[in-house]
C-alpha cells in the first residue's frame, strides 16, 4: 500500500489509473437514497480503517468507499496475529477487533480533499470496553463527529470480534440504537444496518421489521460468518488460526442467500447492499440477480487484484449491451 501510495504522488499517474481501471459508463449509474452512484461497487469496510487510503482506492474504479470500522476512542485491536490467508478457499480469517485511530482523527483527515464524484461512507462501532447497555452512546458520538464529513453511515452490530456486539442485532437493543441515531439525523442521511450471516430466518423477519420501522435506508448483507464449512484447507490448518470471521468465497452462498431472502420477504421496500465472496463477474452477477442494488468488494481485491472492479463492470456492461 505504502509503494502505491508513492506511486500516485507522481504527476499525472492518478489521472491515468483512473483512465484504466475507473472507466464511467452511463448504463452502470444508478440513483440510490439520494445519491448518485457511478457504478454498483464499492469498497467493503475493513480495508481502510482509518481514511488513509481513500484517495489512493479511488482510481481503482470504486464507486464508494466505506471507512471503518470506527470507534469513538482510539484502540489497538486483537493481539496478532489476527488476520489469516485461506489461500486454497480464496478466503480470510479475521480477529482484527475494530483497530482503529478514533472517530476524531478519521473526521481530521476526511477534512482535507476529497476524491471528486466517489461516495465515502463511515462503519461505526462502539468501543471494546463500552458494555452494551452504553453502546448507543458510542454510536451517537461517532454519528455526531463524522455527520457533516461522510455521505452515509453503516451501524455495525455484525463484527464477530468484539465480545458481545453481535448481541445488539436483537430486537430491543437495535431499535434503541436505530430510532436514536434517527432522531440526530437531521439531513436524513442514508444509514445502512450491516448484518451477520449467521442469523435464522425469524432474526431476519425481525430484523426487515426493524429496518421498516425504523425507516433507516437498508441492509449491508453479509459481515463475515462464525462457521467454517465448505473449506479447501484441513481441519488442522483452520484450527490454528483460530477465532475470527471468516471472508471471501467461502461466504458467497451464505450472502447471497441472505440478500434473497431480504429483498423477497421485504418485497424490496428498502436498499440492499451485497457482500460477501464476490471476487469476480460471476459473483457480482449472483448478488445482483439476488436483489442486491449494490455490492462491494474487500477480500476479492486481495486475491484477484487491482483491476477486479474494471473486469466486473465491463462484463456488467457487455452483458447490458446485449441486453438492449
Amino acid at each position: 500500500m505504502q509503494v502505491f501510495t508513492f506511486i500516485l504522488l507522481i504527476p499525472g499517474i492518478p489521472s491515468l489509473l483512473r483512465t484504466i481501471y475507473g472507466k464511467r459508463h452511463k448504463s452502470l449509474e444508478r440513483k440510490i437514497a439520494g445519491l448518485d452512484f457511478q457504478n454498483p461497487i464499492g469498497l467493503a469496510a475493513g480495508f481502510d480503517k482509518d481514511g488513509k487510503y481513500f484517495n489512493v482506492m479511488s482510481v481503482l474504479g470504486f464507486s464508494h468507499i466505506e471507512i471503518g470500522t470506527v470507534t469513538p476512542r482510539p484502540q489497538p485491536g486483537n493481539p496478532k496475529p489476527r488476520l489469516f490467508r485461506l489461500v486454497k478457499s480464496n478466503g480470510l480469517i479475521n480477529r482484527m477487533g475494530f483497530n482503529n485511530d478514533g472517530a476524531e482523527a478519521l473526521a481530521e483527515r476526511l477534512k482535507k480533499k476529497r476524491p471528486a464524484g466517489i461516495i465515502i461512507g463511515a462503519n461505526i462501532g462502539k468501543n471494546k470496553d463500552t458494555p452494551n447497555d452504553e453502546a448507543v452512546n458510542d454510536y451517537l458520538k461517532c454519528f455526531t463527529t463524522l455527520y457533516n464529513l461522510v455521505d452515509y453511515f453503516t451501524v455495525n452490530v455484525s463484527s464477530p470480534n468484539t465480545p458481545g456486539l453481535r448481541s445488539l442485532q436483537e430486537k430491543e437493543p437495535l431499535t434503541k440504537l436505530l430510532v436514536t441515531l434517527q432522531k440526530e439525523n437531521s439531513l436524513h442521511k442514508p444509514i445502512f444496518l450491516k448484518i451477520a450471516p449467521d442469523l435464522t430466518t425469524q432474526q431476519l423477519d425481525e430484523i426487515i421489521e426493524i429496518v421498516v420501522n425504523t425507516n433507516i435506508t437498508g441492509v449491508i448483507a453479509t459481515n463475515t460468518t462464525i462457521t467454517r464449512e465448505g473449506l479447501k484447507e484441513s481441519k488442522n490448518e483452520v484450527e490454528e488460526m483460530g477465532a475470527g470471521g471468516l471472508s471471501g468465497s467461502p461466504l458467497l452462498e451464505m450472502s447471497v442467500s441472505v440478500v434473497k431472502y431480504l429483498a423477497e420477504k421485504s418485497n424490496k421496500r428498502f436498499t440492499i447492499i451485497g457482500v460477501g465472496g464476490i471476487e469476480d463477474y460471476d459473483s457480482a452477477k449472483k448478488h445482483l440477480d439476488a436483489g442486491a442494488d449494490l455490492i462491494q468488494i474487500y477480500t476479492g481485491l486481495i486475491y484477484t487484484g487491482p483491476t477486479v472492479v474494471k473486469k466486473i463492470l465491463r462484463q456488467l456492461v457487455s452483458f447490458k449491451s446485449m441486453d438492449a
